[in-house]
């Protein structure tokens, strides 16, 4: 009989360290997201020596109003990045999906297509509009594998194109009052378009950090073939994103153009740098797999709060499109750093 006082248990495996140089780029990037908090509250303290009116209620809720259209898309192009891909027609989206709606609804008189379909109808078009093309541009890349890069490049400038012809490079206005409600009606003295991003971005953040779908997205940018052998069905998952990518700039338009009052021939024209940017300073790398929702809205609110300084100090436009750029210089060195790695 063995004597059981002289076995003895296998010795513990010793716990290994954990990767100092990991660990330090982590806390980088946490830092860079959390960074952008005082830099807004410097802005902010900046605002109110630039300006008197910067700090009155009605000031910031029109940085608000005016950043909502600009979340929307923010949302849906971070989406994009975080799978590794890009989607440069979300700007020209802004402006197709809602004037589609538009000359649906309006008559012949009016510049419209003569239908004259019931409002309902036309805000229907405008989501589905902005899904169709999501579907287009995702079947591109994933299914014929086409560079994400050039074929939304070719899309924007497609997009952009029918836009005019369908316009004829006029303003629509008259729509029914049902195509301004989200810039105009107010909850609490806020837009609700401001609130509907801000559950936008709630919802989304959510989906990330504990659906399954969102550790999904990340772990395709992270590398798509360790994600297809870990089980994720990547095609299926990438063409989701881009559909959703596409409903969500068509609510932007439909937000924008609430917020304008008018659908124009140039409306979303320029906006992928500002999304850019945005982005970027929020935290979502280039490379796919990295950033959250929480770093993109900060980046958002930012860069509504420079460009409504800029503004109040009666700076041209052009000034503010190259502080932009510079901005997203910045911030791409600052990921350069805080990654440790050369970005592709």
């Amino acid at each position: 009989m063995t004597d059981t006082a002289d076995t003895k248990a296998p010795p513990l495996a010793p716990l290994r360290p954990a990767d100092p140089r990991a660990a330090k780029a982590a806390l980088l990037r946490r830092a860079r997201e959390l960074a952008l908090l005082p830099a807004l509250l410097l802005l902010i303290v900046l605002g109110a020596f630039v300006n008197d009116s910067f700090l009155t209620e009605r000031n910031l809720i029109s940085v608000l109003g005016a950043s909502a259209a600009l979340a929307m898309v923010v949302l849906a192009e971070s989406l994009v990045l975080i799978t590794g891909k890009f989607d440069l027609s979300l700007e020209s989206v802004v402006g197709i999906a809602p004037a589609v709606g538009a000359l649906l609804v309006l008559p012949a008189a009016q510049a419209g297509f003569g239908t004259e379909l019931p409002a309902a109808a036309g805000l229907l078009a405008i989501v589905l509009v902005g899904a169709v093309i999501g579907a287009f541009n995702g079947l591109l890349v994933v299914k014929l594998k086409l560079n994400a890069f050039i074929v939304t490049l070719a899309m924007l400038i497609v997009l952009r194109g029918l836009l005019v012809g369908a316009t004829e490079g006029k303003t629509l206005f008259g729509m029914p009052e049902s195509f301004f409600t989200l810039a105009t009606s107010t909850f609490l003295t806020v837009p609700v378009s401001v609130w509907l991003s801000a559950a936008a971005f709630a919802a989304t953040g959510l989906v990330l950090k504990y659906h399954r779908v969102g550790r999904a997205l990340y772990a395709i940018g992270g590398n798509a073939d360790a994600a297809r052998a870990a089980g994720i069905r990547v095609e299926r998952v990438m063409l989701g994103v881009f559909v959703v990518a596409g409903t969500l700039a068509a609510l932007g338009g439909l937000m924008q153009t609430g917020y304008v009052g008018a659908i124009n021939a140039n409306q979303g024209q320029n906006m992928i740098f500002t999304v850019f940017a945005a982005a970027v300073i929020g935290g979502i790398s280039l490379d796919g797999g990295k950033g959250t929702m929480f770093g993109a809205l900060t980046g958002v609110l930012l860069l509504g709060v420079v460009q409504n300084l800029l503004t109040l100090a009666q700076v041209p436009s052009f000034w503010i499109q190259a502080i932009y750029g510079g901005i997203i210089l910045v911030a791409l060195m600052i990921a350069r750093v805080t990654t440790g790695r050369a970005q592709d």
